[in-house]
């Protein structure tokens, strides 16, 4: 007999410590990121709302979420960061919860939830149409940059250290990357 597939009320019971998602019916309950992660997401987050949000030094219409709980169909995913075209989605206003597919999500690898980021998640943002996702390793200063193809993802970039660079679908703006993994104070 077949192990019965988790449910809302399963992320609902786990405690308010653990970031829990529910991917092809199984429950996947993670810690808090590290302060190393969070430090990268918001860097980078700080560094794309600038440009592509309030369209300072960048072209705008994005609209960017940390952590936002996404159910898409009968999964439920927490990216460190999405981001939606403002054609697509300009307001969200007391939403809890997402149900639209961002066009960008990064995910911030960690020990604990590269597995699940890289080949549980993938294959639903996929299914979902999300055009874009990064997937960035503090640990190694590695970006990994894909784009969605005929329903797969093809690796558009993978820049490893501190370079500056520019990446799909936000290169209109060069990325300070050491800014973002946390080498410099600017």
């Amino acid at each position: 007999m077949g192990k019965k597939p988790a449910t809302y009320a399963d992320l609902e019971a786990l405690p308010d410590h653990v970031v829990g998602e529910l991917v092809a019916g199984e429950l996947y309950a993670s810690l808090r990121p590290a302060a190393s992660h969070a430090s990268v997401a918001i860097r980078l987050s700080s560094e794309l709302v600038g440009a592509f949000q309030r369209g300072r030094f960048g072209p705008g219409g994005w609209l960017f979420l940390g952590e936002q709980e996404l159910h898409l169909h009968q999964d439920v995913l927490v990216p460190d960061i999405a981001g939606w075209r403002l054609e697509r989605l300009s307001d969200v206003a007391d939403a809890v919860t997402i149900s639209l597919a961002p066009d960008w999500v990064c995910e911030v690898l960690s020990p604990s939830t590269r597995m699940l980021d890289r080949e549980a998640k993938m294959p639903v943002y996929a299914r979902e149409g999300v055009r874009h996702v990064w997937l960035m390793d503090p640990r190694t200063c590695t970006l990994e940059v894909f784009g969605l193809r005929d329903g797969r993802y093809e690796v558009l970039l993978t820049h490893t250290g501190t370079a500056s660079v520019r990446a799909a679908p936000f290169d209109a703006v060069e990325l300070d990357l050491a800014f973002i993994w946390g080498f410099t104070a600017s």
